[in-house]
């Protein structure tokens, strides 16, 4: 081989053979490329494979999975590598949105991932750059936990398409300047995927990937500290399987098999699937279920030291092979633990390179619901600082239900009550408090813990649902009135939520049907396999009809936020302020009514101001003084005008406005 350089010291001959007969029908400058990608990540990779006994070797396995994936690779994907080792901030940058949909759900029924292809107008009107399809890899039959209960890693479903039809579709949507992201479940595969298969079937090899114990002992030993995720339909985390004759270990449910990632052999298997769908024109990776992979006798077997060291070593690996993937961590944990999965401490910036800023979707709720932002403010600033080359993934809503993820000690700090505050959320966007006008679902309510989560559109725990069943209800001019009044507040709602998401910097992503005010939907229980999951009430197909309504009439509900939405990745598009590298740094207002969130650039600061009120508010001149924007001097990037201010100086905010003050 004639790279300038040499393979890493240690690896046997052997290796070094093999390395170089995979590249040699590549050309003299990609053989050099890769052997200085080798250089730059050996470290990486090398570091993070020492939960294994012999490294070295796991680490000269995966060289040569990468090796085979880096020449397989297609051309236009070894441009794309280049364009992003050169830019590896694309995805932190102002101008780039996200969307999420279930691809079946998106695209118009019975038209699979062609039929995606087909909403890429829609997707760019509103600055879409990044499209997250949720999971589409070959499932077992219903039920399948919303598709991540995997038997083929490298096959798509059926009813969506092929293999060949998914780099299609990677490959129109790259032309478009969108990426594509897909779901790797990491913790478990399911009981009929091809490894559990080999396990029933009594391969020792195979049964080796899995948990699998001959009796209650050690199980009940490991469920003494694990809390259940499914407490309604699957409580405990093993399931007894007649053929292995043994208990596994089901986290989720009990045809989601967990994975044995003390096992290198299955570190190897999912690297190899990573490389595989790296080649797919996949360019983003969610990694589902992260936090669960690694598993300690007394904890609850989650945000475990070797989750991060695996995580860096899958990410080195996928430097060397296919640079222009990146990986968002499906972490949703407490904040001081979710940190670590963008890299804390000797990871620091060498595992995730995004992940779920799911705080902050709990905390935009709580504000709404309580009309105060003194406990977001202090929740949200407590989190720690993540690496510069790293992102958070906003969002109002996601495909899953809300957990209060409220914590004791940040409630006690602005003297409330966490527990207290919990059931008050659970109880409002449910619709049980008084006055509440929201319209969601409480799903897996948990009564030893008196956990209830929330299911529900965005638009309807905004409200919208109940103020529209107003207005047509409304028997007189005066009902008339005060419905209208409800329906602009939910309006309100929606599109102050979104200007936190898309303020807050980082990757902001719209869940499908937000755009459009879509509500729940009603008939979410007529697909059998769905009917005991109220989740699927918020994931309701695309509704083209609401579409050309938004489109059409600019003063419906649906046209209001379709032009607020766009309008949002305009305007952030324009402000270098909200490039992910710049932290956000959330500032306690004067009024408990307001939030507002201080982004400190070279070119100046940035102040979001957010009324959580239906009720008028006022930010004094002086405190946004002290914060580096004097009003008088200042300009609200939302309108392009300078901030309407009070006689005494203050800036004014009407009902549930958004203002964005950058210097005039």
């Amino acid at each position: 081989m004639t790279p300038q350089g040499s393979w890493p010291e240690g690896l046997p001959p052997e290796v070094h053979e093999r390395l170089e007969g995979t590249l040699r029908p590549l050309p003299a400058h990609r053989r050099t490329t890769f052997l200085l990608r080798v250089a730059r990540w050996w470290e990486d990779l090398l570091a993070g494979l020492t939960p294994y006994p012999d490294p070295l070797a796991v680490a000269g396995r995966a060289l040569e999975l990468a090796a085979s994936a880096y020449r397989d690779r297609d051309e236009e994907l070894h441009l794309l590598d280049e364009r992003r080792s050169l830019e590896p901030d694309w995805f932190q940058r102002p101008e780039v949105v996200g969307y999420a949909a279930y691809a079946e759900r998106l695209a118009p029924e019975g038209t699979g991932l062609a039929g995606v292809a087909g909403t890429v107008g829609h997707l760019k009107e509103l600055g879409v750059r990044y499209l997250h399809l949720m999971p589409l890899l070959q499932p077992r039959p219903a039920p399948n936990d919303g598709g991540y209960a995997v038997a083929d890693f490298r096959r798509v479903r059926e009813d969506l398409g092929t293999m060949e039809d998914l780099r299609a579709l990677a490959t129109t949507l790259r032309g478009e300047g969108i990426s594509l992201c897909l779901d790797l479940v990491l913790n478990h595969v399911a009981r009929e995927h091809p490894w559990a298969v080999a396990a029933r079937a009594g391969e020792e090899r195979y049964r080796a990937y899995f948990h699998v114990f001959p009796d209650r002992t050690i199980p009940d030993r490991y469920e003494a500290s694990l809390p259940e995720v499914f407490p309604d339909f699957a409580p405990g985390s093993f399931t007894w399987d007649e053929d292995l004759q043994g208990w596994v270990w089901t986290t989720f449910n009990s045809f989601q098999w967990d994975l044995a990632w003390d096992n290198p052999d299955v570190f190897c298997e999912l690297a190899d699937v990573v490389l595989f769908l790296a080649n797919q024109g996949v360019e983003v990776l969610r990694l589902d279920a992260i936090a669960f992979l690694w598993k300690r006798m007394g904890t609850a077997c989650q945000n475990e030291p070797e989750v991060h060291q695996l995580t860096q070593a899958l990410r080195a690996l996928a430097r060397i092979a296919a640079p222009a993937v990146v990986f968002k961590a499906e972490a949703i944990v407490a904040p001081d633990d979710v940190v670590h999965y963008l890299g804390q401490g000797r990871h620091h910036g060498k595992v995730s390179d995004l992940a779920y800023h799911n705080s902050l979707m709990v905390q935009v709720w709580s504000m709404l619901a309580c009309r105060d932002s003194r406990l977001a403010t202090h929740a949200l600033a407590r989190v720690p600082a993540v690496p510069s080359t790293t992102a958070w993934i906003t969002y109002l809503r996601c495909h899953d239900d809300i957990g209060w993820a409220v914590d004791d000690a940040d409630a006690r700090a602005v003297m409330a009550d966490g527990a207290g505050h919990r059931v008050f959320l659970s109880d409002y966007y449910s619709g049980q408090f008084p006055g509440s006008t929201a319209q969601g679902l409480v799903f897996q309510h948990n009564p030893a813990t008196g956990d209830r989560r929330i299911s529900g559109s965005a638009a309807s725990l905004a409200g919208l649902g109940t103020a529209l069943d107003l207005l047509d209800l409304a028997a007189n001019l005066e009902a008339q009135e005060e419905a209208v009044h409800e329906v602009d507040l939910a309006v309100a709602r929606v599109l102050l939520g979104y200007a936190v998401v898309y303020g807050f910097g980082g990757l902001p992503v719209i869940w499908s049907g937000d755009e459009v005010a879509q509500l729940n939907d009603a008939d979410w229980a007529a697909v059998p396999e769905h009917a005991g999951d109220n989740r699927w009430a918020h994931r309701p197909r695309l509704d083209r009809g609401r579409v050309r309504q938004a489109e059409a009439d600019p003063d419906s509900a649906p046209g209001r936020v379709w032009a607020g939405m766009r309008h949002l990745a305009t305007v952030r598009a324009s402000l270098p302020h909200l490039h992910a590298s710049v932290p956000a740094e959330p500032v306690a207002a004067p009024d408990r009514g307001v939030f507002a969130v201080l982004r400190r650039h070279p070119l100046g600061p940035m102040l979001g101001l957010y009324n959580v009120t239906e009720e008028p508010r006022q930010v004094p001149g002086w405190w946004v003084r002290e914060h580096g924007l004097p009003p008088e001097q200042s300009v609200d990037a939302l309108n392009g005008y300078p901030p309407n201010l009070s006689p005494d100086g203050g800036v004014h905010l009407s009902t549930y406005q958004p203002v964005w003050l950058v210097r005039a």
